[in-house]
């Protein structure tokens, strides 16, 4: 018996031994055993902008969708043959989560001595942009039970607009300029005011997003937004955009064409910016690579890979030049924007005003930004037929000048598209979604194998008929009302 309990008490110390050594195996040591916020929002910020005007998200998919960029070679995403696996729809989920989501909310839960409530402020709106992007894209996501469980539970899209509603509104609260400052902010180089301006911005944008289902809620927020002496975004030079650098910090799309010649701009827009002489057709394209070809061609969307090519490379307008520098920024929230969305918030009777007052500033808003000053040029373009305010169908006006001023901003420009329905695009010949264009994003295929019971849930619950299968990319959302 004296022997079997000394082997034991032997083998306890083995255990404990062999325990304390695989515990300093484990251990990184080269993680920071606090995290840095300033890096964390720094990084937030730039992966923020890479994810939104990047490939996946951006010019690989929501580009083609609306038909800013267009497939010259390898038409696969722009004919929609796209599957549940594909980047084009696990990029946004799994980056939008993992990572985004994921080290903002660690910044929001960080104690107070390592982030004051401006740093927690500025993360909170973040993640509400994020959180905007994901149900944009698929519609019901996981919000609430976010970081709180493995297998987090889908809320539907009508709750997590309201939730991120809420969210900004709980951010404003924290943000206060009389506070400690932040670091790391290379958007606002810690500007709280600017901040503030942002997230009220944001709350702007939502409203608009459910005006065509819940119409008192979007009318309240945006009185509340627009009586917020925090106030919005107001100038040209207070947008929110992340600015690059030269390699390896560049701008994405101009990474892409540093190695491939995938893209061209889509002949629809190109075809529309003829139509109006509009002065941003310069910027936007360059003039073929071919020099017998001395004016702007777009290439088509939707081809086969052999029509696409046999339009030839040299032959179709690239993307313009300011699009494709490393410096390039990307835009995520302009002020363009602001001036359309006050233009609908007054033709929707929320707020007084002069909507076309405000449609004017807008198209004149996104001229400035793009460095066309010229008040003759603004003014000729302003003054035609095809350009006019029509107040008797306000989304077609404003949804297709919004259209063509969000170039560059593909999440955005899709959600803007399936909201206010114009401009009225036109699937390619070879398309496959049965001449329609896709009006979503797949879930990921991981999601049926890792959160099954809450994906099944999910697709269920967005059924507008029991027999259908709803994750499919031509389902309407529950924002996407007509």
């Amino acid at each position: 018996m004296f022997k079997n309990i000394v082997s034991l008490v032997l083998l306890g110390f083995i255990l404990i031994s062999c325990n304390d050594e695989l515990d300093n195996i484990n251990v990184n040591p080269n993680k920071a055993e606090k995290p840095e916020v300033a890096y964390l929002l720094t990084g937030s910020l730039k992966q923020g902008a890479d994810l939104y005007w990047g490939g996946d998200s951006n010019y690989g998919s929501t580009l083609l969708f609306v038909q800013h960029w267009a497939e010259i070679q390898y038409t696969t995403i722009d004919r929609y043959s796209i599957s549940n696996a594909s980047s084009v729809v696990t990029t946004l989920w799994n980056k939008g989560y993992a990572t985004l989501i994921t080290d903002l909310n660690t910044i929001f839960n960080l104690p107070d001595e390592q982030a004051n409530v401006n740093y927690k402020g500025v993360a909170l709106t973040l993640r509400s942009w994020v959180f905007l992007l994901l149900t944009d894209a698929y519609g019901d996501v996981p919000y609430n039970e976010v970081g709180k469980n493995i297998t987090p539970a889908y809320n539907t899209q009508k709750e997590v607009y309201i939730g991120i509603l809420n969210d900004l509104s709980q951010a404003l609260t924290l943000l206060d300029a009389s506070k400690a400052g932040i670091a790391g902010d290379v958007v606002y180089n810690g500007d709280i005011t600017k901040w503030r301006k942002f997230a009220n911005s944001l709350r702007l944008r939502i409203a608009l997003r459910i005006a065509d289902r819940e119409d008192q809620l979007a009318k309240q927020t945006i009185t509340e937004v627009i009586n917020d002496p925090a106030g919005l975004i107001d100038n040209n030079n207070d947008i929110f955009r992340f600015v690059y650098t030269k390699s390896p910090q560049h701008n994405p799309q101009a990474a892409t064409f540093d190695t491939r010649d995938d893209y061209r701009i889509s002949k629809t827009i190109v075809d529309k910016l003829k139509s109006l002489s509009d002065p941003r057709l310069p910027i936007y394209a360059q003039l073929p690579a071919d020099a017998s070809v001395t004016d702007y061609v777009g290439g088509a969307n939707g081809l086969s890979n052999g029509d696409a090519a046999n339009q030839g490379f040299a032959k179709v307008s690239k993307p313009g030049i300011y699009f494709l520098t490393p410096e390039a920024p990307a835009v995520i929230y302009s002020y363009a924007e602001i001036l359309f969305n006050l233009s609908e918030a007054v033709a929707r009777g929320y707020i007084p005003g002069n909507a076309e007052d405000y449609y004017n500033q807008a198209i004149t808003a996104s001229f400035n930004q793009f460095g066309i000053t010229n008040s003759a040029v603004i003014a000729n373009y302003l003054a035609q037929p095809s350009v006019k305010y029509d107040a008797s169908n306000y989304k077609k006006s404003i949804g297709e000048q919004k259209w063509i001023a969000f170039f560059g901003q593909g999440p955005d420009a899709f959600a803007e598209w399936r909201r206010l329905d114009y401009p009225q695009l036109v699937a390619g010949p070879a398309s496959t979604l049965g001449g329609k264009i896709p009006v979503r994003f797949f879930y990921p295929g991981t999601e049926q194998s890792l959160n099954g019971e809450n994906y099944k849930k999910a697709v269920d619950n967005q059924k507008s008929d029991p027999d259908d299968d709803f994750d499919l990319l031509t389902n309407k959302l529950w924002f996407d009302v007509y």
